[in-house]
């Protein structure tokens, strides 16, 4: 059996965000980027990692694929969950959404894994209805957002609930990163809460099929291979053999 292909969605920006690397000329070109942790840890759990583009059918490319990657990145727009803009909302990227909802649709109509990592938590969530607290600081909070720790680094304890997809993976108490100023606000209809933080803040959700699995936290960043790449290849495996 051949490794099974896991596609990893990322960003597109224009080139003139990379200042003085790039000429004049090429400044309004769009780029795609892909911060490599992500394949990096596909290949070490075993898979076939490719990155993918929003020049191609969401369908046409969730087909070719046994399990997919939704990344971090900018906030989900709040017009998906029927809010206004809270003033500390970062840059949104609308294009972004709208692609990774036509992924996340495919994926699941094809049945195949979904790891969803923080803004893919997020998306989530929102797309099964629920609603996000659009920001949050680390003051009284349980260390979410921490943007001056190395995300190598463990900054705060998730507690995962017993039953769940997560528990089989990790223990009931495990150190996480900190790289989001959003969390959850109302969980989506149909979704279980499988982590919080210890001021009850959503770390995981999971649907009760286990064919998703969402984590807050940045696992990519942290040990390798991590439990949720090798449960998401060892699913996307099993879809191979149906």
């Amino acid at each position: 059996m051949t490794r099974p292909l896991i596609g990893i969605t990322g960003r597109r920006w224009p080139a003139s965000t990379l200042g003085t690397h790039v000429p004049p000329a090429m400044r309004d070109i769009h780029f795609d980027l892909h911060f490599t942790d992500y394949p990096r840890s596909v290949a070490l759990a075993g898979g076939l990692p490719v990155e993918l583009t929003r020049d191609a059918d969401a369908v046409e490319m969730v087909e070719r694929l046994d399990g997919l990657v939704l990344t971090g990145g900018a906030d989900v727009d709040p017009e998906h969950y029927h809010e206004t803009p809270d003033a500390n909302l970062g840059p949104l990227e609308p294009d972004r959404d709208a692609w990774e909802i036509a992924l996340l649709a495919a994926a699941r109509k094809k049945d195949i894994p979904i790891l969803a990592i923080c803004r893919g938590l997020q998306l989530v969530n929102v797309v099964f209805g629920g609603t996000l607290r659009q920001h949050v600081e680390l003051e009284g909070s349980a260390g979410h957002p921490q943007w001056d720790v190395d995300g190598h680094e463990a900054t705060h304890s998730v507690n995962v609930v017993e039953g769940t997809v997560t528990a089989k993976l990790f223990p009931d108490e495990i150190g996480v990163n900190s790289l989001h100023h959003q969390v959850v606000e109302a969980v989506g209809e149909g979704l279980i809460v499988s982590a919080k933080a210890f001021d009850g803040a959503v770390e995981g959700l999971e649907t009760p099929n286990g064919r998703i699995v969402a984590v807050q936290w940045h696992p990519e960043l942290l040990r390798k291979p991590d439990p949720t790449f090798v449960w998401l290849v060892g699913e996307a495996s099993k879809h191979q053999s149906v």
